[in-house]
């Protein structure tokens, strides 16, 4: 006699845990699927709020740091203009030909602005952005009919004095270093070490003068020819400028324009300079405006933000950029 409570059809049976056994799987899968999903969408909303975060901090940077808030008021009370001239003379520096002009259009237009006092500290630099500063000073005076003066601290050497020159009177200390008129080219050779170390060079070029100054040739007398009279047509440029600015002033020596430099009391009896003064003698003496507004274009914190974070903060913003139409 069969037994009622065993089952007559243990495949069955047996087929239908293992149906139900894979249903609890399934559904298990299933929702550690959609979990995971689900966190990973919430991560990608995190990284997108944080980028988009980033873009717009990186867009009130911008907004602060170009003055794009609104135009700056004019100082319309009597006063001195100063813009400043320190460090190296240089494409893309403080004291290049970008930030100096600007800042000397916008002091040579402000209606209470007296006159105009570079204040110069500079061993020189770059005689291409010292002669874009020096024609811009020579247009802004004859376009305003305006004073522009030097004023030397440590020193005016070089590309420096290339711009003082441009100015109508050059005060100096009697300690100050002025002149040095004169251009250099430098660099090095290393053919001598390479034959001791046994190193070969090689170098291909499409055109003969193309590796011209290349430090693991050797020179060449007809380079060393061809770089001396670059550098002596500069050279006189140079001359011409002071000459021009200067005039009748200068008491030119055989030494004048070999490239020497003087201090502030040699510079004066040589009509390199004019007379002692600083900042606030001019300004109080000279201009008769004690009151003295810098115009020169100053980092501001949003500018040295952009240089330690710009390119971090600019990955990001691209990238939140990116994934916008993403998760949408």
């Amino acid at each position: 006699m069969t037994d009622p409570n065993k089952t007559e059809f243990p495949e069955a049976e047996s087929k239908a845990n293992a149906g139900q056994n894979a249903n609890w799987e399934r559904s298990v899968l299933e929702r550690l699927a959609f979990a995971s999903l689900e966190e990973q969408r919430a991560s990608r909303r995190w990284k997108l709020i944080g980028r988009a975060t980033w873009l717009v901090i990186f867009v009130v940077l911008v907004w602060i740091g170009l003055g794009l808030g609104g135009p700056t008021k004019k100082i319309h009370s009597a006063h001195t203009a100063l813009v400043e001239i320190k460090g190296e003379i240089a494409s893309g520096s403080d004291a290049g030909a970008d930030p100096v002009v600007t800042a000397m259009r916008s002091a040579f237009e402000d209606e209470g602005a007296k006159a105009v006092v570079l204040l110069i500290n500079s061993p020189g630099g770059s005689p291409v952005q010292a002669g874009i500063i020096n024609d811009e000073i020579k247009r802004l005076k004859a376009k305003h009919n305006k004073p522009i003066y030097a004023v030397v601290e440590e020193s005016c050497a070089s590309a420096a004095y290339y711009i003082a020159v441009a100015t109508d009177k050059i005060f100096v200390d009697k300690a100050s270093i002025v002149g040095s008129i004169g251009v250099l080219m430098d660099g090095f050779g290393f053919t001598g070490l390479m034959d001791k170390l046994g190193v070969e060079r090689r170098l291909m070029t499409a055109g003969e003068n193309k590796g011209f100054l290349d430090p693991f040739s050797p020179q060449s007398d007809k380079h060393r020819a061809f770089a001396q009279a670059m550098l002596n047509q500069i050279h006189q440029q140079f001359i011409d400028v002071v000459k021009a600015g200067r005039g009748t002033r200068l008491k030119e020596t055989p030494e004048m324009f070999s490239g020497l430099f003087w201090s502030g009391q040699q510079a004066i009896e040589l009509g390199l300079a004019d007379q002692l003064g600083n900042l606030d003698y001019v300004a109080r003496e000279i201009v008769q405006a004690e009151d003295i507004v810098d115009y020169t274009r100053h980092e501001n914190v949003a500018e040295r933000l952009f240089k330690r974070f710009g390119t971090a903060m600019g990955q990001g913003a691209v990238q939140a950029l990116k994934n916008v139409q993403v998760l949408r």
